[in-house]
């Protein structure tokens, strides 16, 4: 195994990990009924709604899973051709 396989694989743990925590720490969309009722609805309209918390957790994981996306297939295309050289 190359040092570049290695480092390729380091990253996509890392990057998996990382979005497995973010995705975790979100709160969940599932208020039911006692969130409609309670105004669940209030947040939507709020001045600060893309300063939430949960938006900028939102944002991470739109970012880090569309750089894990591309990284993955970057890697398998690069060991791929990087393996048919050698």
């Amino acid at each position: 195994m190359a040092w570049y396989e290695i480092l390729i694989g380091v990253i996509l743990v890392i990057a998996s990990v990382l979005l497995v925590i973010i995705v975790l720490m979100q709160q969940s969309r599932q208020a039911g009924l006692s969130g409609a009722i309670a105004g669940g609805s209030e947040s939507f309209f709020g001045k600060n709604k893309g300063r939430t918390v949960d938006a900028k957790l939102a944002k991470i994981t739109k970012i880090l899973s569309v750089f894990f996306f591309i990284f993955s297939i970057l890697a398998t295309f690069f060991i791929a051709f990087m393996v048919e050289k050698n």
